[in-house]
């Protein structure tokens, strides 16, 4: 590989590095969970390792638009390096499911600026956007749910979430599933929406995972922490 172990690897020879890695199979998968790239993520996640943190190549990386690129980039990255405008501006940009999940995740929710990127993209009109929002509030409910309204966060999931666009409804359900989860004050309730609104009640799960159906999710949770 161009880069092997080299600190100063450039966009090109990292590039290169992503395109020998390309696979049609693996794009062919990955392209029907609308993540357009074909590079294997253990591979990837190797070709960062030797990159080492970078900050400034990656930010040249995310500027290609190239997705594994992107993935690369956020991998040699660390929170602290990115303004609160930078983030946002990112997340806009992010519209490729695996690029917004690590940007979200890996990012993200460990930045300085993390509640205010919250609160803005909890309200945006972009439903990609908003579903940041509710990704970052569900961590929120689970770690930190002080001055949260979660009877006011139901309200909304049971108004809003059956016509929600895909990505935001995934979003909301999982927010409605910490919230059955944390919280046993509101577990009846939040069960009670997802039996009524039966979102995801239907989505293919494989063997020995847990169904994302609100209920199920609520209770195999509960279940395991128990013993």
């Amino acid at each position: 590989m161009a880069t092997a172990n080299a600190s100063s690897a450039t966009v090109n020879e990292v590039l290169a590095d992503l395109a020998a890695l390309e696979d049609s199979k693996i794009r062919a998968v990955n392209e029907r969970h609308g993540d357009d790239h074909g590079v294997n993520l253990t591979k990837l996640r190797e070709v960062a390792k030797k990159l080492k943190i970078q900050p400034d190549l990656a930010r040249e990386l995310w500027a290609t638009g190239d997705t594994a690129a992107r993935l690369v980039a956020i991998l040699i990255s660390r929170p602290k390096h990115y303004s609160e405008a930078e983030l946002d501006g990112m997340l806009r940009e992010a519209r490729v499911p695996k690029v917004h999940d690590w940007l979200v995740n890996y990012i993200v929710k460990k930045s300085p600026s993390v509640e205010e990127l919250r609160t803005t993209w909890f309200v945006d009109e972009d439903a990609v956007v908003a579903s940041a929002g509710w990704a970052l509030t569900s961590d929120r409910v689970a770690t930190s749910p002080d001055g949260l309204d979660l009877p006011g966060l139901l309200d909304t999931i049971e108004a809003e979430m059956k016509d929600s666009p895909d990505r935001l409804q995934w979003a909301m359900n999982e927010c409605l599933a910490t919230i059955g989860i944390n919280h046993p004050e509101l577990r009846s309730r939040a069960m009670s929406i997802g039996e009524r609104l039966e979102v995801l009640k239907d989505y293919p799960t494989p063997p020995n995972c847990t169904s994302p159906f609100a209920p199920i999710w609520i209770t195999e949770i509960v279940r395991r922490r128990s013993l």
